[in-house]
Order: structure tokens, then sequence, then C-alpha cells
């Protein structure tokens, strides 16, 4: 662990995270982790945990947590989907090469109606991108 703690500690949550500041200036020279806040990723919103007053450095450091956040979670999106491209090709090869008639049998109708979808709005998404040009 480094000697020199953060000031502020973010407890990732479903929805975003629990904000909490860090103090290490106590008697007993224990770290204390005192909840400040509580941050909705979603909606942008944080609000201060019970009877809190947030300062405006608390405001500033919630803001910018959520400003590489919102980067971080949009870079594991399409990185995600790059991944997806990935396996489908894979899954090309799977199916060409070693799968059983079996296993075609089991995949083969969830298979063609997910990608069936994906065209669809693919093409339409596409669509609407060149009539805007």
């Amino acid at each position: 662990m480094s000697a020199v703690l953060p000031e502020y500690y973010f407890r990732i949550r479903e929805n975003g995270a629990a904000v909490f500041r860090i103090d290490t200036e106590n008697r007993q020279h224990r770290i204390e982790m005192d909840q400040i806040a509580v941050i909705n990723i979603r909606n942008g919103e944080f609000k201060p945990h019970g009877q809190r007053t947030l300062s405006e450095r608390d405001q500033a450091e919630i803001a910018q947590w959520m400003e590489e956040r919102r980067d971080l979670l949009a870079q594991r999106d399409i990185d995600d989907i790059h991944r997806a491209v990935d396996y489908l090709n894979l899954t090309t090869q799977w199916a060409q090469s070693k799968a059983s008639d079996e296993q075609l049998e089991d995949v083969t109708d969830r298979l063609l109606m997910a990608m069936h979808d994906l065209r669809t709005v693919l093409v339409r998404k596409k669509a609407d991108r060149l009539s805007k040009d």
C-alpha cells in the first residue's frame, strides 16, 4: 500500500458510488473512512450522505470522478463491442470446423434471431446516418 493515501475513496456501486473522505489524522493513526455522499452515475446526481454538507472541494472531486468514470464506462462499452465482433468471427469458425450437428441444432435458431435483430438495427442506423449527410 502506498504511504500517501488519497483524500477521497469511491466505492463503486451498481449505479454509481459511495464517496468517503479518508482520515488518518487521529490518535490511533488508523484509516477512517467517513461517508460523505452517494453518486448516481446514470442521472449525474450526487447527494450528501446523512446531514452532511459538501464543500466546494468535495463537489469538485466528485464531479471529476464522475467524468472519469463515465469515460471509463464508455471505453468499456466499445471494447465489449469489439470483443463481440471477435466472438462472432470465432463462432463462425467454430460452426464451420468444429461444431457437431447437435451443437448447431442447439444454437442455430437463437443465433440467427440475434444476428437478424442486430443486422436490422445496424442497417437502420446506417441509413439514418447516411440520410443526415
